[in-house]
């Protein structure tokens, strides 16, 4: 995934919901998120999934109630990523702190900090068009091809490395289950689409979270 474009997408997305910063200003507060996702520490939060989560919006851009909005959230939604509990919280804080600064309406900022908050859950309201948006781009990497998918295992793994195997293996395959037992796991009309690759991949990857491999 090629995440070049992604400067000048920062730019793009806050221009066009109203940002009256100084260019200076919008494009350190663009450096100082991208800076986020390139910590040494992320092994799939990072620049290249914010690329995939923008691509998969893009996708999704017609279901959306205002497509820009969610652009922008999903630019903050992983801002803060220590593996600590309340992260998310911590990422629409800092919404909340910086992107009145660019100059945004007050209601953009509310409704980014609403939308990053929504993906500690990722279960919208049925009526909720931005939220199921932002939350199927967030989940499609569940729905990737064998190869990407595995990556992100990988990468989820990496950046779990303080704990053991089995430790590991035990919190994961809680997460797995609970996503097969959710109804659905997307919302959108588009992301229903991708609900058979992504149980199967989950489903693999849970038995194979089983046999120890």
């Amino acid at each position: 995934m090629d995440t070049s474009g992604l400067p000048a997408a920062w730019r793009d997305v806050v221009r066009a919901l109203g940002a009256t910063a100084p260019d200076a200003y919008v494009e350190a507060a663009g450096q100082r998120l991208l800076s986020a996702y390139a910590e040494p520490h992320r092994a799939y939060h990072d620049t290249v999934h914010l690329a995939e989560v923008l691509t998969r919006l893009d996708e999704l851009a017609v279901e959306a109630g205002d497509a820009d909005v969610v652009r922008l959230a999903a630019w903050l939604h992983d801002a803060v990523y220590d593996l600590e509990p309340g992260a998310e919280e911590r990422s629409a804080l800092l919404a909340e702190e910086m992107l009145p600064g660019l100059g945004l309406p007050g209601t953009t900022v509310a409704e980014v900090a609403r939308l990053v908050r929504l993906t500690t859950s990722h279960e919208p309201a049925p009526d909720d068009l931005d939220g199921s948006a932002l939350a199927d781009a967030d989940l499609a990497v569940l729905a990737a091809p064998d190869a990407r998918y595995r990556q992100y295992v990988a990468g989820v793994r990496a950046e779990y490395s303080r704990y053991d195997d089995v430790a590991f293996a035990h919190g994961r395959a809680e997460v797995l289950r609970a996503l097969l037992a959710r109804p659905a796991l997307f919302r959108t009309r588009t992301g229903r689409q991708w609900e058979q690759a992504a149980r199967a991949n989950v489903d693999r990857e849970l038995r194979e979270l089983a046999a120890g491999g």
